[in-house]
């Protein structure tokens, strides 16, 4: 392991995989086996076991740490990257946080209208360093929310990235990468901040609407055609 992959070990303030309920999980999940083994087993449980809610949207330090992400059990795109990267670093496999612009048709009208936009900025992903070169994955899907409204979920083998699909199921537009930001060792807060104030004014201006279940809504919105 060189200098590089051995500074994206060490906990951050965001990924704190220091933290007892994190080694404690990602040990747990991890299993035997070599780092791609254990990395594909943390992916799924990160990816399955902690619920995306986009109504978790948050600026706040606490809400966006990687263990407070697995006790609520749940959490948007960011702070699930965020918790894989921190689960594997607590394995002893390297891993960052990536970010990118994408356009993701998975989204109720309800959020649609509070975001004022389809593009979700700065959209979390994970790279895992795994047979000596980066691997990406994004484990913001659970398969519940997947198998529910017709959408592939995203499978990852360690070898080759797993990026959100482009058609769902029924052949329908899932999602379309714009722009990649590239990956940071830590959280990057103020920049995040920015894009988010800069985007997504009527969210960050009235933080009591950022209440609701997806899952529920869309379920509505299909059921009226």
């Amino acid at each position: 392991m060189n200098a590089d992959t051995h500074d994206y070990l060490a906990p951050g303030d965001f990924i704190d995989s220091d933290h007892a309920d994190i080694r404690a999980f990602a040990l747990n999940r991890a299993g035997d086996g070599d780092d791609r083994q254990r990395a594909v087993r943390l992916y799924y449980a990160v990816r399955d076991e902690i619920r995306y809610d986009p109504y978790r949207f948050s600026l706040d330090p606490v809400h966006l740490r990687a263990s407070a992400t697995l006790a609520a059990g749940s959490g948007y795109c960011v702070p699930k990257a965020g918790l894989l990267a921190a689960c594997a670093r607590a394995a002893g496999i390297p891993a960052r946080i990536g970010l990118a612009d994408v356009k993701n048709h998975l989204a109720s009208q309800r959020l649609l209208a509070l975001m004022q936009t389809d593009i979700f900025y700065c959209h979390g992903y994970t790279e895992l360093w795994l047979d000596r070169r980066w691997v990406k994955a994004t484990p913001a899907f659970n398969i519940e929310l997947c198998e529910r409204f017709g959408v592939k979920a995203l499978e990852f083998d360690g070898r080759e990235n797993a990026l959100m699909h482009e058609f769902d199921t029924a052949g329908r537009r899932h999602m379309q990468y714009l722009a990649d930001h590239g990956p940071r060792a830590d959280l990057p807060l103020a920049e995040l901040e920015a894009v988010y104030r800069k985007h997504y004014p009527r969210l960050l201006a009235a933080p009591n609407a950022l209440s609701g279940d997806m899952e529920l809504e869309l379920e509505q919105e299909r059921a009226k055609g």
